[in-house]
């Protein structure tokens, strides 16, 4: 099944297109800390997918570490920057242009899945994409996902400036209710992650594993 973007999600990736033109790597080139705390959850050389993946900090270093991994993003700029990244390492990360709403999602095809910061969805599009990332594991697939919470407005500090397209535990114990919750947690944070995501932030984490089609009676 696809989802055909709309003009709006057109308008929105000329924004990105823009904002990755610079040469400067506007998130930094180190992982996120949540991706490189947990990253052990996923089993050693499994076949990841980096969604949204922006420049590539989080997809080149997930290669460091031995993943075999792919990645997408909208912005050919940002992709063009993250092979770039990925040549300055010498790692080996398959990359591609897709737009979030309209790629073809293989089934059951990971062993993890990272979606680092993809806050750019309205509710219905993230619910989309939320359902294509949970099929696109393999049974006993690990989900890595983190992202700013509505409190992050006041803040500041990064992230949309729409209370929407952010997470709350209720959001996703609904949206992940039938994958196994390893971990869940609401908190504040200092990050420093170039210039778009620094300083004092509310954020929240979630670890899910998709179960076996037994236990989710599929």
């Amino acid at each position: 099944m696809t989802i055909h973007a709309s003009a709006s999600s057109d308008l929105e990736m000329g924004r990105w297109q823009q904002r990755y033109a610079s040469p400067e790597y506007v998130f930094g080139t180190e992982p996120n800390l949540f991706l490189r705390s947990f990253a052990h959850w996923i089993p050693a050389g499994g076949r990841v997918l980096s969604v949204a993946d922006g420049e590539g900090r989080n997809s080149v270093w997930l290669a460091r570490c031995g993943y075999r991994v792919e990645a997408f993003d909208g912005s050919s700029n940002a992709v063009e920057k993250a092979r770039q990244l990925a040549a300055q390492h010498q790692v080996q990360v398959r990359y591609a242009v897709e737009n979030i709403l309209s790629r073809r999602w293989e089934a059951a095809a990971y062993d993890g899945v990272a979606a680092i910061m993809i806050q750019f969805l309205k509710p219905d599009q993230r619910d989309r994409v939320f359902e294509f990332i949970q099929r696109t594991l393999k049974p006993g697939g690990i989900l890595l996902l983190t992202g700013y919470r509505p409190e992050q407005i006041a803040l500041g500090t990064g992230g949309p400036s729409q209370p929407e397209q952010m997470y709350t535990e209720e959001i996703l114990r609904r949206d992940f209710a039938s994958m196994e919750l390893l971990h869940l947690q609401s908190y504040q944070a200092h990050l420093h992650e170039g210039a778009c995501h620094h300083g004092l932030s509310a954020l929240i984490d979630l670890v899910a594993r998709r179960r076996e089609a037994a236990q989710a009676g599929t």
